[in-house]
Parts: structure tokens; sequence; C-alpha cells
């Protein structure tokens, strides 16, 4: 593990040595924690419909989609 040296505000850092020790963890475990669900939350940004719509996208190919679905509901 790389080491790094950060610089938080008195009120954070001792929000952070409270949580510490009411969760039993070292501070920096916290850290790494909240580091590990920030990238996973700036990973995921995108909309998931959209994440959706993009892998799907052109996987359509008998024609016009939306005459489809009007034929298809004409029949219900």
């Amino acid at each position: 593990m790389v080491r790094t040296v950060i610089s938080l505000d008195e009120e954070t850092k001792s929000w952070l040595d409270k949580k510490a020790t009411e969760e039993g963890v070292p501070m920096t475990e916290l850290v790494r924690r909240a580091l590990r669900l920030y990238r996973e939350a700036s990973a995921a940004s995108e909309p998931p419909d959209e994440q959706l719509l993009r892998a799907t996208r052109g996987l359509w190919k008998r024609g016009d989609g939306l005459d489809y679905q009007r034929k298809i509901r004409g029949e219900w």
C-alpha cells in the first residue's frame, strides 16, 4: 500500500476519529472505504437508463421498432 498524507479540518478529524472508534476500525480503513465508494459512484455517474440504451443500441433488426410496437399492441 502507498502512504499518503492528507490535511483535514479539526471538525472532520474529530468526526473521523469518533466514527472509527464506534466501528472498531482504524481511521485509515474508513478513509479507504469512503474513497472506494466515491470511485464506484463516479464510475456509475451515467444514468442506468443511458447505460442500457447504449448497451442495446442496434439490437432490433426487424425494421421500425415503433411500427412493430403499434402492431402488437393493436392485437391486444
